[in-house]
């Protein structure tokens, strides 16, 4: 199936549409999704967000056939979002048009091995016309790569406070074993991909998760990066393990543990007093240590962390209306969702109503995204990576 473009061009000169499509076919679905987004003419940029499942160089070349050379970047994912709601096995394409934009994009490999250096690689894209007043950099980047936060301050020491970042990590499905960057004509993996985007008119972004401790905290007191051996100078795996009663089948077998873990993060005590979320994402049955997606710190303060629909749907609601506030009076031509595929996990069916109440916010303007391993957003300071949480960018 194909879905018509949305659209909102009460901007004048800038305009947001999306194009989705689940058709098996990969070259088909990406001409036909591309058709739906570039129906009011080219585009500056085009973001891409797909199911792994597709040949992706074959779905590459359908929305090339249609994009007359415009810039690309885009991901796997976890599932796709749009105006219409969830879904799974399809693409997304995001259409950025006219005058009243300039865009700029990049790609770093091997990421996994130098994480901060591939941030700051792609950050060096949004040197591009600085005589728009407002500046963003989006960041698609591999989860499975290690430590999301280098990338990060990779990206803050090129482009310091001024200009803000904004993204996602790719997803393979809950595979956790590979997923895809996109490129121009390019299929990537363990890269980082990036466009810089300048406006004639504000940005928004808003930052919410949803997710509240429960019982006691533990000392993380054997940690490296993203690993996490020891927790209250015991085995991490056996206590996360006991203090949430699991099933047998996810202390023995790995994907049975990704899926139970999906919906019982960490979170970790920060200076700011704000809970920091972490997508405990893989566990080592050998060593008896958790694997998140980003740096857990020796020494942290960190807590088992629970939500249910209410609150995950009340974050929906606080992230969307933050990232409306920056606009002022102005009307949002887009938005685009980074939601964790943790999240999804805790709504079951309802995110269908998580996508409409994005929708409802978005006042007719289009919405598009995907469910991620992880979050980008940073507005202030050098922290910018989140798990299990919402951003929002709007656009006006």
């Amino acid at each position: 199936m194909t879905l018509p473009g949305h659209i909102n061009s009460t901007a004048g000169n800038r305009w947001i549409a999306i194009g989705r499509s689940d058709v098996a076919d990969a070259r088909t679905a990406g001409r036909d999704a591309a058709d739906a987004a570039l129906a009011e003419g080219a585009a500056k940029l085009l973001t891409v967000f797909c199911s792994d499942g597709y040949d992706l160089e074959a779905l590459l070349a359908g929305i090339h056939e249609r994009s007359e050379g415009a810039p690309l970047i885009g991901c796997s994912t976890a599932g796709e979002i749009a105006t219409d709601g969830p879904g799974d096995a399809g693409v997304v394409v995001v259409a950025f048009g006219g005058d009243g934009f300039s865009v700029s994009t990049a790609a770093a490999g091997s990421a996994s091995t130098r994480l901060r250096e591939a941030g700051a690689e792609v950050a060096a894209c949004s040197i591009v016309d600085a005589a728009r007043p407002h500046r963003l950099l989006m960041l698609l980047t591999d989860g499975l790569a290690g430590d999301q936060q280098e990338i990060v301050r990779g990206a803050y020491s090129v482009l310091g406070a001024e200009v803000p970042l904004v993204g996602g990590c790719a997803g393979d499905d809950l595979k956790m074993k590979r997923t895809f960057q996109l490129h121009d004509g390019r299929v990537l993996t363990d890269a980082v991909v990036a466009a810089a985007i300048a406006s004639d008119a504000p940005f928004g972004i808003g930052v919410h998760h949803g997710w509240r401790t429960v019982g006691e905290p533990m000392v993380v007191t054997s940690s490296a990066q993203n690993r996490v051996f020891r927790l209250d100078d015991r085995p991490a795996l056996d206590v996360y393990l006991q203090r949430l009663d699991a099933p047998a089948e996810a202390q023995r077998d790995h994907d049975a543990f990704t899926r139970f873990a999906l919906t019982h993060p960490l979170g970790l005590n920060r200076r700011s007093g704000e809970e920091h979320v972490r997508f405990v994402a893989d566990a080592d049955f050998a060593d008896r240590s958790l694997g998140c997606i980003a740096e857990v710190p020796q020494g942290a303060l960190a807590w088992i962390m629970e939500g249910d629909a209410a609150s995950v749907l009340d974050a929906t609601d606080a992230a969307c209306a933050d990232a409306l506030e920056p606009l002022g009076e102005r009307r949002p031509i887009g938005l685009l969702a980074f939601d964790c595929i943790a999240r999804r996990g805790v709504l079951g069916e309802g995110i269908a109503q998580e996508v409409s109440r994005v929708a409802a916010q978005a006042d007719g303007a289009p919405v598009a995204g995907f469910y991620t391993y992880g979050e980008i957003a940073r507005t202030a300071g050098m922290s910018g990576f989140h798990n299990q949480t919402l951003v929002v960018l709007a656009v006006s």
